[in-house]
């Protein structure tokens, strides 16, 4: 039964990513306003100066959209491909479900670096996007996936698999 939810968990990593990234190639344009509008700077009022830069290169937001799909994607095939690998290997000896759990922690490593590494950390940190309404909801929902993410990695490959 255990394997079974490590196999689901890691799952839903995938499916989780999946349908986030569905929805920002869905509303396109609406994701693409809203880097626009996070990279700008624009109402930033409680820190309102920057050392590094902000952008209104609507070129620039394009290809950071792309690079967030692009790490959204990944983190889905590696999650559901390690939600069928662990499946897949549900009945074999411990060895061969721990070698199952590559691709888990593929996704795991992945969502960290979407959710942690392009929200959290360029985002937040460096746009300061949490000094907006919309800035500080995606912030939000990237800290609990990047958290979930995590936290499911760890239970999937420090807990036991009898």
């Amino acid at each position: 039964m255990l394997r079974l939810i490590k196999a689901a968990l890691v799952a839903v990593i995938g499916f989780h990513a999946l349908i986030y990234a569905l929805q920002n190639v869905a509303n396109i344009e609406a994701a693409h306003a809203s880097l626009s509008y996070v990279m700008s700077g624009a109402d930033n009022t409680a820190y309102p100066d920057t050392l590094f830069f902000t952008s209104a290169n609507p070129a620039l937001a394009w290809v950071a959209l792309a690079i967030v799909l692009a790490g959204e994607f990944t983190t889905a095939f590696f999650g559901l491909k390690g939600g069928w690998d662990l499946f897949a290997a549900r009945k074999g000896d411990a060895a061969a479900f721990t070698e199952a759990k590559r691709a888990s922690v593929f996704a795991a490593g992945f969502a960290l670096l979407t959710w942690f590494g392009l929200f959290m950390t360029i985002g937040s940190a460096f746009f300061q996007m949490w000094q907006t309404q919309v800035g500080d909801g995606s912030l939000k929902g990237a800290f609990m996936f990047a958290m979930a993410s995590t936290v499911t990695v760890l239970f999937v490959y420090l807990t036991p698999d009898d």
